[in-house]
């Protein structure tokens, strides 16, 4: 991806953005996302509409520059000039990164799937109108890093389930990983079974592709005692097991890692930015199918932790490998917070569609850091409560915890039960099973498929709790 302040050499395209308050008898008014194609010079312009100047805020002006450079792009543009005077003039100079972030990704576009990397058509934007400081840069190179990860972790979450598996995941990630500067290791089977990783073996050890759990440690501040865990759930195929889905329900099943490529994908991102903050992103990644071993409802495992769990379904697969992820996170990386993501439960999407994600935590603090996170990324996600009674409804009956509730309440009972394992450290979950993915896409720079949900809120995240936690008391 290439983006950089204005050389004052001629692109292709400009896109201008326009007021809808504009000069009396001008065809176009500029209403909010409608576009004009003007001529300056013999050079084509596309205006693209704003909107009332009072109405305007960086979410909107995320969609507007993503939509007028995606307009372009389908217009074959190998070069691009955007003129962001109107938006930086309206939202201040903090508003370059977002604006940048979102025209990259109106750039993605789906790539025939292979294991190595696409090379991708290249468009240049140019970025006129910001003042070419140290600051200017620092936000154009996040932005480019940033758009980098989300469309990595988009190429990840629509890859075929037959192609990106347990080990070719993780094969991936080691390589990504190693290049971005992290610490990677992976364990097999074998080493899971001597770690007592019994929740997570239930899942996939019976798949013809065996399950991996990936550890990718980042040390951004070596002085600090203070560590975030990264749990993100990696099931790389989810048939539901002897609880099968539905039909219709089969062609996510691929995608239901959306969780291990958000936290990978902003652990890179924090490594490449050199972020003082101590992270861990811990992957357990495995296919959920039936086979001759597979687990059945009414089975009684164990885990690591040394928790009982009952199951009462083998679609609620992803708590399972969550369970002992956070556990290994706490006890061999020492983790000192956790944060787990997952496309975790339907429930969620009947709550609040394929926009918004939800969001449980223990800890007002960390809920409070990830909040203003999601301020930066502007993604969108909304805290449900945790009431005693939820904690009741997965109680046991013949073991320590159920992997469903009792009573409904299936988002909220889903985080619990990962909660069960978080050993009373501060706790944060995120289920982004209504945007992960999506068809159509809900916002002008999101592509059909994939979102990469979660990559950069989880990154802002990491950098304001590591700054948080090295400038205060240790």
């Amino acid at each position: 991806m290439n983006i950089c302040v204005s050389n004052g050499e001629a692109a292709q395209f400009e896109l201008r953005f326009v007021w809808e308050e504009v000069e009396e008898g001008t065809p176009f008014t500029g209403e909010f996302l409608t576009k004009w194609i003007a001529f300056d010079g013999g050079a084509p312009v596309l205006l693209m509409g704003l909107g009332k100047r009072a109405e305007l805020d960086r979410k909107r002006a995320r969609r507007a520059a993503a939509k007028g450079v995606s307009a372009l792009a389908e217009m074959g543009a190998s070069s691009i000039e955007i003129n962001v005077s109107p938006i930086l003039s309206a939202l201040g100079e903090g508003s370059l990164c977002a604006v940048a972030e979102s025209a990259l990704l109106a750039l993605y576009r789906l790539p025939g799937w292979h294991l190595e990397e696409k090379a991708r058509r290249e468009t240049v934007l140019f970025i006129k109108g910001a003042e070419e400081t140290a600051g200017t840069q620092k936000q154009l190179e996040e932005a480019r890093r940033l758009a980098e990860q989300v469309c990595r972790a988009r190429d990840l979450v629509n890859a075929p389930s037959n192609l990106l598996y347990p080990q070719t995941m993780a094969e991936k990630m080691v390589r990504l990983g190693q290049k971005a500067g992290l610490s990677m290791a992976v364990l097999d089977e074998k080493q899971a079974a001597e770690l007592g990783m019994e929740a997570f073996l239930t899942v996939g050890k019976d798949a013809a592709r065996p399950p991996r759990l990936i550890v990718a440690r980042y040390d951004g501040d070596p002085q600090s005692s203070r560590r975030i865990a990264l749990v993100g759930k990696g099931i790389t195929c989810d048939t539901g097991g002897y609880c099968l889905k539905p039909a219709a329900s089969m062609g996510g099943i691929k995608g239901d890692m959306a969780g291990a490529a958000a936290v990978f994908c902003a652990l890179c991102a924090l490594a490449e930015s050199g972020a003082r903050v101590n992270a861990t992103a811990v992957i357990p990644a495995a296919e959920n199918r039936i086979a001759p071993g597979s687990f059945l409802p009414g089975d009684v495992i164990s885990s690591m932790s040394g928790k009982k769990i009952e199951i009462g379904n083998t679609d609620a697969e992803g708590r399972l490998v969550l369970a002992d992820a956070v556990t290994y996170a706490i006890r061999r990386e020492h983790a000192t917070a956790v944060l787990d993501i997952a496309t975790l439960t339907g429930a969620v999407v009947g709550m609040f569609g394929f926009t918004t994600a939800g969001l449980l935590c223990d800890d007002e603090e960390l809920c409070g850091d990830f909040l203003r996170a999601a301020e930066l990324s502007d993604e969108q996600y909304w805290r449900l409560p945790i009431f005693p009674e939820y904690e009741r409804m997965i109680d046991g009956k013949l073991s320590d915890v159920s992997n469903v509730s009792a009573d409904g309440c299936g988002t909220i009972t889903a985080g619990l039960f990962i909660r069960r394992f978080a050993e009373g450290l501060p706790w944060i979950h995120l289920d982004i099973a209504g945007t992960a993915w999506t068809d159509p896409p809900r916002w002008e720079y999101q592509s059909k498929g994939a979102t990469g949900a979660g990559v950069t809120t989880i990154y802002h995240f990491c950098r304001q709790w590591g700054e948080t936690h090295r400038t205060g008391a240790e």
